[in-house]
C-alpha cells in the first residue's frame, strides 16, 4: 500500500478544476475597465468581453449545444473568435478552430468528421465555406461573422454572430466544468497525405 495514499477523494477543499473559463471571470473582475480587444474601430473592455462570451454559451445552449457538441468556426484572428474559445465551452461544446488555408474539400471532410452542429464562419471565407457546404452530410448552423475589416463575402447563414449573441444572456451563470479531463477543442493536422488527422485537446491542455 502507498503510505502516500490516505484515500482522500476529490471535494470542495482540495480540488478546483484548472479552466481557461477562470481567467476571463477573473480578468473581468480585477480590470473590467481595462481593454481586453481591439480590432478595426472596436474596443471592448474585459468587463463588456466577459458578457459577450456569456451570452455567446447562453446562447448556444438555448438552441440546444450541449456537453460533447462540436461548435467550429472559419475565420481569422477576429473578435468572435477570440470570444468562441470562452463561450463555446462555457456551455460545454468543444470548439472545432478551422485552418484558413485549406480548401473546401478538407473543410467538409473535417465538419463531417467532427459532427459540427454550429459552423460559425467569417463572411471573408464564404466562398469556400459555399462550396463546403454542398459537400456535407448534415448542415450545421451557419453562423455569419459580420466583420468589419473583410473586403469581400456574402451571408451563407441562418443568423448573424451579433443576432445569436442577442439571444443570450449577458448575466448567464459561468459555471466551470466539473472535471479539467473534459474535452475543450478538437484540432486537425494539415499537410498530410490523407484526410487531416483529428486530435482533442483537455480542458487543463492550454493551461
Amino acid at each position: 500500500m502507498d503510505k502516500y495514499d490516505q484515500h482522500l477523494g476529490k471535494n470542495d477543499a482540495n480540488y478546483v478544476p484548472l479552466t481557461p473559463l477562470s481567467f476571463l471571470r477573473r480578468a473581468a473582475e480585477v480590470f473590467p475597465d481595462r481593454l481586453a480587444v481591439i480590432h478595426g474601430v472596436e474596443q471592448r473592455t474585459w468587463a463588456e468581453t466577459f458578457a459577450r462570451c456569456r451570452r455567446l454559451g447562453s446562447a448556444l445552449a438555448a438552441r440546444g449545444i450541449k456537453k460533447g457538441d462540436t461548435v467550429a468556426v472559419m475565420a481569422p484572428n477576429v473578435p468572435a473568435l477570440f470570444e468562441a474559445h470562452f463561450g463555446v465551452p462555457a456551455c460545454g461544446a468543444v470548439l472545432n478552430a478551422l485552418n484558413i488555408r485549406i480548401d473546401a474539400e478538407i473543410i467538409a471532410f473535417i465538419l463531417n468528421h467532427a459532427e459540427a452542429e454550429v459552423l460559425i464562419t467569417d463572411g471573408g471565407f464564404s466562398s469556400v465555406i459555399r462550396e463546403a457546404l454542398t459537400k456535407l452530410d448534415k448542415r450545421p448552423l451557419v453562423v455569419d461573422i459580420d466583420d468589419q475589416l473583410a473586403t469581400s463575402g456574402e451571408r451563407l447563414g441562418e443568423l448573424t454572430y451579433e443576432e445569436l449573441l442577442a439571444e443570450g444572456d449577458p448575466n448567464a451563470p459561468w459555471t466551470l466544468p466539473e472535471d479539467e479531463w473534459n474535452a475543450i477543442s478538437l484540432n486537425y493536422t494539415s499537410g498530410t497525405t490523407g484526410n487531416p488527422k483529428g486530435w482533442c485537446a483537455t480542458i487543463v491542455a492550454p493551461i
